[in-house]
């Protein structure tokens, strides 16, 4: 990743550097693709992780700091119109796909990024937007995605020809995965200065919104500026121009939505321009000032620097150049994660009873991810008491009733899962007693309207039925 300077600038990239000394230290066997994730919460912290390197990375910062949520950099072309990791590693590589699957069994989820500073980009590389939406699909497929990230930047940033042709394609994969239940979020990263983007990046969102692409972040490098900076006070500054911006692009959102839209990528540490140093200090600034705003999304450039050097002040691919402890970028960054993460005040507690005067139950009253919400006979255990909470989950075990894999077709399975701030965990009271999803606007549904324990709850279109009435705790 390295911000596209519109400067007289001899600028190193730090991507190319990197790039250049790229060592795969994964498998070359391929995988089944990857399980389904839960998705993001209303804020959360993905920083990008180097493909080149281990995936192990992964999990040695879940572990130190519960962060979950990834940016997989980048998918990139191998050689005509050919999407793979760093341009020479499958995206079906069993030890990606390993580690995809170990952050979703955590509660987390991965982003994947197309593009970046180094290698050929997709959208330049495909020369048809058959061609393009072929590789995009492949990706997303193989490791279930509904979530990918496009760093545009350089002189692809400047190419209008693909740009349009990225966003025709974009467009058509989310109007085709949502007429089969499936949603595709798409964002932008963007080279920014303090004042805001620039007109190329201004231009591509305005093609974007006028081929119905349906943006849903715009991520911006806040880095390699070019001057010493405050590194902390040019992000923030460059967050609030963006807002503006988006405003008038995105005539119709409201200020909260304009900030929910944001994403701010800083590189950690001494930066390209190395007169430009980010520090632990203005992480806590960019961080404070993303949670107030209700920012998204933060990341940064990137995992595997997030630990000193042996020295301060200098440039490396491998740490930061700056006084931190290990992963203590990630830490602060992931204060955001979960958009405060406390529990809401509720509009009751108690059994949830359905069919046949049956109890909503949690399989086995296992509160491990993913286990199989079921009707079976009321009993009065903790796995039938659910907690109805103002903001539209319900939960039992600590964890919410959630759809799995946030499907939207009719039959997708109902689950309990880490709460996370995702439409699938959202839940309203429609006509009757029925139960409405708000990410699919289909009721809770008893499946095959059979009253047998065990039987599986699901989502299917509202009908008023007797397997879709479901009276809840006073």
């Amino acid at each position: 990743m390295l911000r596209s300077l519109k400067r007289a600038l001899a600028v190193a990239p730090a991507v190319l550097a990197m790039a250049a000394t790229a060592v795969v230290a994964t498998g070359t066997s391929a995988s089944a693709a990857a399980n389904p994730g839960p998705g993001f919460p209303a804020q959360y912290a993905a920083p990008y992780v180097e493909t080149w390197a281990s995936p192990s990375a992964m999990t040695n910062v879940r572990n130190a700091t519960g962060l979950k949520y990834f940016t997989l950099a980048f998918v990139i072309d191998a050689g005509g119109c050919n999407a793979k990791f760093n341009g020479d590693t499958d995206v079906t590589d069993s030890g990606w796909t390993s580690a995809v699957n170990s952050a979703r069994a955590a509660g987390g989820d991965v982003i994947v990024s197309f593009g970046g500073a180094s290698g050929t980009e997709l959208g330049v590389s495909c020369t048809s937007v058959s061609a393009l939406k072929t590789q995009y699909k492949k990706v997303i497929d193989a490791l279930n995605l509904t979530r990918i990230d496009l760093d545009i930047e350089g002189g692809t940033l400047d190419n209008t020809t693909a740009n349009n042709r990225r966003n025709q394609a974009l467009a058509q994969l989310q109007q085709e995965y949502a007429s089969a239940g499936k949603k595709l979020d798409v964002q932008y990263t963007l080279p920014v200065d303090p004042t805001g983007l620039l007109q190329d990046s201004l231009d591509l969102l305005g093609n974007a919104k006028s081929n119905n692409l349906n943006v849903n972040l715009v991520n911006i490098m806040t880095m390699d500026y070019g001057p010493a900076l405050d590194m902390g006070k040019a992000a923030t500054d460059a967050a609030t121009a963006l807002h503006t911006q988006l405003g008038r692009i995105w005539t119709t959102k409201t200020d909260a939505q304009l900030w929910a839209m944001e994403g701010n990528t800083p590189m950690i540490g001494v930066n390209d321009v190395t007169s430009e140093v980010f520090s632990t200090g203005n992480a806590t600034t960019v961080a404070n000032f993303a949670k107030s705003k209700g920012i998204q999304e933060l990341a940064f450039w990137a995992l595997g620097r997030d630990k000193s050097c042996g020295s301060n002040g200098q440039l490396s691919d491998t740490c930061s150049g700056t006084s931190q402890s290990a992963w203590q970028f990630s830490s602060i960054f992931n204060g955001i994660t979960g958009g405060g993460g406390t529990t809401p005040p509720t509009q009751g507690t108690g059994q949830i009873t359905g069919l046949g005067g049956k109890c909503v139950d949690v399989n086995a009253a296992s509160s491990a991810n993913g286990s199989a919400v079921q009707l079976y006979d009321c009993n009065g255990s903790n796995a039938q008491q659910w907690t109805v909470g103002t903001d539209g989950t319900v939960r039992a075990l600590g964890k919410c009733l959630d759809v799995a894999a946030a499907g939207t077709a009719n039959g997708s399975k109902v689950q309990i899962y880490d709460c996370n701030g995702t439409a699938a965990q959202k839940w309203a009271k429609g006509t009757g007693s029925t139960l409405v999803n708000s990410g699919s606007g289909r009721c809770l549904d008893v499946t095959d309207n059979s009253s047998a324990n065990l039987t599986r709850l699901q989502i299917w279109d509202c009908f008023g039925g007797s397997n879709q009435q479901f009276h809840l705790p006073a």
